[in-house]
């Protein structure tokens, strides 16, 4: 057997090594001349594949759940693996042939013949780094984690889009290009500080999601815990109301010194904008007020987001398929959104009420899984998937299923049972434009615990995301100090996802 060095490559571990190919049936002198000829007709079909698909995708919806599931228990099950890894739940057959899923995903296990499933993600950042699984930026702590100010931030995907897309020049869109759903994010928790993850960055703030606001009425309760604090909450991820819905969040765009009192006012509110601009010409604000000047023409009482946004144009056997709750009439309005014209809709899964909530389950993951949050993510997934597909746009809508790591293999003693961080191999979903049907890439070792084969980066799922939408990876942004920086850096296109 041989090692051919290839290109560099960031592991789990941290460490930056070579990729390699292993061939078989070498000569005693290396290649034979039909394995080099059978190599480079590999290569050069990887690299065609690779270029065909360049652009396939019109926009992308992103799915993040913040909190990280378990592989276990959604796309990875172990059901050979001790007691102490599989866990108290089965696994069922999808429509994948070879491909199983937990028994708590009976209607996705529908629509895994319509996606690629990632088992093999990697990196060595087992905290809640939602800026590191969304941005380029090469590495994360704590503190930055913390922090969506600090200055070693690189920009959101959705802001990068946008960001690209208006230097392109040319009208203002009729909907935003960077939309996020369904509040603005960690706004909804208690007990902590604010987190990083989908902001501009050195972009600047008026590249910053724009945010809807949900307002609807939560129609079960949960019970939530952290440390020693134990409260009941009204759950909207667990179910809402049929009129509950979501709305444009200007107020939490617009600046300070900003009123808005009527969403049809726009000629009050333009001249608002001026005479604040006035006010800040020498701040070095110019930037975002000129969006929200475009705001106050294009979608402050837009009717084209406005009809949306509204979710009782559809029929109540549709909401029903999306799950009523609140990521799964997100996932619905993600569809409408992007059917209207908005290039990146982004879903959280945020967490509501305490932190260290979402998919966080260090305690009760069973009951958790069970109870609150597989059930609205399976309708969820089914509902977006199959929709997009009835209505011809999974092809040309890029559906992205991530979060930042994954859980430990082995259950912990916590009550209840839990699974803490673990990001050594975890599983992400992708899905249309572009992306190949019914295919698994990558491979986790017999408790998932880690990769067995094909590494693949969070950056590299990034890196494929530009390159669907058709943003060349040579690509560069400039920097608060005026350095040219990468939209990401150690990252590949996963050719063997593409279609």
């Amino acid at each position: 057997m041989l090692r051919i060095l290839g290109s560099t490559k960031r592991l789990c571990d941290g460490v930056s090594r070579r990729d390699f190919l292993t061939v078989g049936g070498l000569t005693t002198f290396g290649l034979g001349l039909g394995d080099l000829l059978r190599l480079n007709q590999t290569q050069a079909a990887s690299r065609a594949r690779v270029g065909k698909s360049f652009g396939k995708a019109k926009s992308c919806i992103l799915l993040f759940l913040y909190g990280s599931p378990s592989q276990l228990e959604t796309f990875d099950p172990k059901p050979n693996a001790p007691e102490d890894i599989r866990g108290e739940l089965k696994s069922i057959r999808s429509s994948l042939p070879g491909l199983d899923v937990c028994e708590l995903l009976p209607h996705a296990a529908r629509v895994m013949d319509r996606v690629t499933v990632l088992r093999s993600v990697t990196h060595p950042y087992p905290i809640h780094g939602v800026a590191y699984a969304t941005t380029g930026v090469p590495t994360i702590d704590v503190p930055m984690e913390l922090n969506p100010r600090d200055g070693r931030h690189w920009p959101f995907i959705g802001s990068v889009v946008d960001y690209l897309e208006r230097r392109k020049g040319g009208r203002p869109p009729a909907l935003p290009t960077n939309l996020a759903l369904p509040f603005p994010f960690s706004s909804k928790r208690e007990g902590e500080v604010p987190r990083a993850g989908p902001y501009a960055a050195f972009l600047g703030s008026a590249y910053n999601p724009t945010w809807t606001e949900f307002h609807g009425k939560a129609t079960r309760t949960v019970p939530k815990t952290l440390n020693n604090q134990k409260i009941d909450v009204a759950e909207p991820y667990v179910g809402i109301s049929p009129e509950s819905r979501f709305e444009l969040a200007t107020a939490t765009e617009l600046p300070t010194d900003i009123t808005l009192d009527r969403l049809d006012r726009r000629r009050s509110l333009l001249q608002q904008f001026e005479e604040a601009r006035r006010n800040k010409e020498k701040s070095g604000g110019g930037e975002a007020y000129d969006r929200y000047q475009e705001m106050a023409f294009s979608l402050i009482g837009s009717e084209k987001i406005r009809q949306a946004l509204d979710l009782s144009k559809e029929s109540p056997r549709l909401r029903e398929n999306y799950g009523m709750t609140l990521f799964g009439q997100g996932c619905l309005s993600a569809r409408r959104l992007v059917e209207a014209g908005s290039r990146f809709v982004t879903v959280f899964w945020d967490e509501f009420g305490l932190a260290g909530s979402g998919w966080d389950t260090h305690w009760e993951h069973y009951p958790r899984m069970k109870n609150e949050l597989c059930p609205g993510f399976d309708r969820a997934l089914y509902g977006l998937i199959s929709d997009l597909d009835a209505r011809g746009l999974l092809d040309e809508t890029l559906v992205l299923c991530l979060s930042e790591h994954g859980r430990t293999p082995k259950l912990s003693k916590a009550r209840n049972g839990g699974r803490d961080h673990w990001a050594k191999v975890y599983s992400a979903l992708l899905a249309g434009g572009g992306v190949a049907r019914g295919r698994v890439v990558g491979k986790s070792d017999r408790i998932a615990g880690e990769v067995a084969e094909r590494p693949i980066s969070p950056k590299d799922i990034l890196a494929t995301a530009y390159h669907l939408l058709g943003i060349d990876l040579e690509t560069t942004l400039t920097d608060r100090t005026g350095r040219p920086i990468p939209l990401v850096q150690n990252a590949e296109v996963i050719a063997d996802a593409l279609a």
